[in-house]
């Protein structure tokens, strides 16, 4: 079987992405069926009657938007690592070679600005100042 290219791969990994967020918009608009109502119990105390049956449905609804689904917990971690198989990573020699780049550049840069410092600002400074008259 031949290996896939990267494109391939991409493709491939959109697709399944895609697919597993239409089953996740899927389970998500699927409706819960209602809880039957329950029939407020007879007790000694007339607080007891006079609470309505509605009154604790606001306060789970509340707490189940709160709660994550369990499947929910750790995607992000595996998005990252999705998104870590898409990168193209370079080689060792590239990376030698754009390190060996940056050195030289900060040398050059260096040497340049103390010499700019030491040859051309400050005996003109001196000069300017009369400092050294």
């Amino acid at each position: 079987m031949a290996k896939k290219s990267k494109t391939q791969r991409a493709k491939a990994s959109a697709a399944r992405q895609q697919r597993k967020a239409e089953r996740d918009t899927e389970v998500l608009v699927e409706e819960v069926a209602p809880e039957p109502e329950e029939k407020p119990k007879k007790g000694l105390f007339k607080k007891a009657e006079d609470k309505p049956a509605e009154a604790p449905e606001p306060k789970k609804a509340a707490k189940k938007a709160d709660e994550k689904p369990k499947k929910k917990r750790f995607q992000f971690l595996r998005d990252v690592k999705a998104e870590m198989k898409r990168v193209t990573w370079p080689t060792r020699t590239d990376v030698l070679r754009w390190t060996g780049v940056v050195v030289v550049a900060l040398l050059f840069f260096g040497v340049f600005v103390a010499l700019l410092d030491n040859v051309i600002i400050t005996p003109l400074l001196v000069l300017i100042s009369g400092i050294g008259a």
